[in-house]
């Protein structure tokens, strides 16, 4: 079966249903897989949120390059709202254009090439509330064959919620057309949780961001550490980490410390806080950044087996005003490539590659927050500068890169607030 037909197969379907689909967005499929991974369940993992990181135990030697922090500037762009969703926080593009949406509040939906809206049945149930709920989409390499979709979320266990990746196959099933617009029926089928973080219990800061390896035969996941600070630095515990997955869940065989087994086995990087950008740029070099504390937000350029520094250092502070050495306090530990303070809240993240912008090619683009803004940065190799803050006035969740090139981009509307899809394109 050619490519063509196999997307239609899998993914578009041939006949039509009201465009209204009131899919149940927590319904588990029948015949998903009863057997699931367990990771460990550490004694304190239920204890309550610490308020500070521990206190420092080396002088402060401050930071002094690095910082990214730039003026507003107005957007370049003609900008369109596609649609609306109720606090999104990723989307995917499929091969045929239609893109996944996730909303925290555990609905998948589907944008369909026309601007239908549909929502798509058996996605797992999740946590909602604080920081979590369904969290990352990711489509697979060979979906335009195998028709796979992972998902990232917040799932209920003994203790508290805890990270959790799932993949389903995304099908479309023909019913009969009533009243254009019309659409399929779709939803995700054969779904499985592949891995989970453990450590269950409470705290936000989950993470969750998928990236597929440049051969698209691994993944690479990020791990929140759940506002506890100290298990960033814990080997035995998955929080705080970028871990380094096969496409089934596994340990990747590759990975740093893989003969340790356990959560060392998947481990490819430590000491992070709160990622929300991964990215494989086109040289093979993998870009993170994640959400610093009071300042300090960061975009690291990540290699194997380096320990980023959370909570030992930062570039920022605790909420309560105490003091966290700067990263040059520890030159063991990895420093950030760009930093910035006062923070932007960093979202999504992508290294922009399409024909509409060709000025922006090899740039990251990355959502940020708190700034309402898009942030461009400039990559030669491993180095890195930030070059445009474009002010959006809204808070930028995702960043996608669409067929025609044009940026897409999630405001995530605020905490319980709706949320929109904008196009950006030339004027």
């Amino acid at each position: 079966m050619n490519r063509v037909l196999l997307i239609a197969t899998l993914l578009v379907g041939t006949a039509c249903t009201a465009q209204t689909n009131p899919a149940s967005p927590n319904a588990q499929q029948p015949g998903a897989a009863a057997e699931t991974p367990t990771m460990p369940q550490p004694p304190g993992a239920t204890d309550a949120v610490p308020n500070n990181a521990p206190k420092a135990t080396v002088a402060n030697v401050p930071a002094t390059t690095g910082r990214a922090n730039l003026a507003d500037s107005k957007p370049p762009f003609a900008i369109t709202t596609l649609g609306t969703f109720d606090s999104p926080f990723a989307m995917a593009f499929l091969p045929d254009g239609r893109l996944l949406v996730t909303e925290k509040g555990g609905t998948l939906k589907l944008r369909e090439t026309d601007g239908g809206i549909v929502g798509v049945a058996g996605v797992p149930a999740v946590e909602t509330g604080g920081q979590g709920g369904l969290l990352d989409v990711a489509v697979a390499p060979d979906v335009a064959d195998s028709g796979v979709v992972y998902l990232s979320y917040a799932e209920s266990g003994a203790g508290g919620p805890a990270l959790a990746l799932a993949k389903g196959r995304l099908v479309s099933k023909p019913v009969t057309c009533v009243r254009a617009p019309c659409y399929p029926v779709v939803s995700l089928e054969g779904v499985q949780v592949i891995w989970r973080s453990g450590s269950n219990g409470p705290g936000g800061q989950f993470g969750s961001v998928i990236a597929f390896a440049p051969d698209g035969k691994s993944l690479f996941l990020t791990s929140g550490e759940r506002q506890r600070f100290t298990p960033a630095q814990d080997p035995g515990q998955a929080l705080g980490k970028i871990v380094h997955l096969t496409l089934d869940g596994k340990a990747a065989a590759d990975n740093p410390a893989y003969a340790r087994g356990g959560v060392e086995a998947m481990t490819w990087s430590s000491g992070h806080r709160n990622p929300y950008g991964l990215v494989f740029t086109r040289d093979g070099r993998l870009w993170e950044e994640e959400m610093g504390p009071k300042g300090g937000d960061e975009l690291n350029l990540i290699e194997p087996a380096k320990n980023y520094g959370w909570p030992i250092v930062s570039n920022g502070d605790n909420y309560s005003g105490q003091p966290i050495p700067d990263q040059p306090s520890r030159p063991d530990l990895a420093e950030p490539v760009l930093w910035w303070n006062p923070v932007i809240s960093p979202g999504g993240m992508i290294e922009y590659t399409g024909a509409m912008f060709p000025e922006y090619k090899g740039s990251l683009l990355i959502g940020a927050l708190s700034a309402k803004a898009l942030i461009r940065v400039a990559l030669d190799g491993a180095k890195a500068t930030a070059v445009d803050q474009w002010a959006m006035g809204a808070r930028i969740r995702d960043v996608a890169q669409a067929p025609d090139g044009a940026i897409w981009v999630l405001e995530d509307g605020g905490r319980g607030s709706n949320g929109a899809l904008l196009r950006l394109a030339k004027p």
